[in-house]
């Protein structure tokens, strides 16, 4: 079982890239139901395989889920993960400075 620290190193090394970054921040707005694959290929611009990549890597990080209806395939945002890892950038902010955040 990876640590937290693994967990979170790699959800921010699938995000490193512009094209997840965008993505991401697509299928957030989104909202609860996501999105399907054909808006966000609409909305990145990239080829179906490409774009399959991108998907694929983002799914495996844990920062999105994906489900299919029918011949559809709609991704949306795992929020308590998203939550989980800003959570994890902020615990203890500041503890070592003088001044609070």
């Amino acid at each position: 079982m990876p640590s937290k620290l693994d967990r979170h190193a790699e959800q921010l090394a699938a995000l490193g890239h512009p094209v997840r970054l965008a993505v991401l921040r697509f299928v957030v707005q989104a909202g609860m139901e996501g999105a399907s694959a054909g808006d966000i290929q609409a909305h990145v611009g990239l080829a179906a395989s490409t774009l399959s990549h991108h998907l694929k890597r983002l799914v495996d990080a844990g920062v999105l889920r994906t489900r299919g209806e029918g011949t559809f395939h709609y991704y949306s945002a795992d929020y308590e993960a998203l939550r989980a890892l800003t959570e994890y950038l902020w615990e203890d902010c500041c503890k070592r400075g003088k001044t609070c955040c």
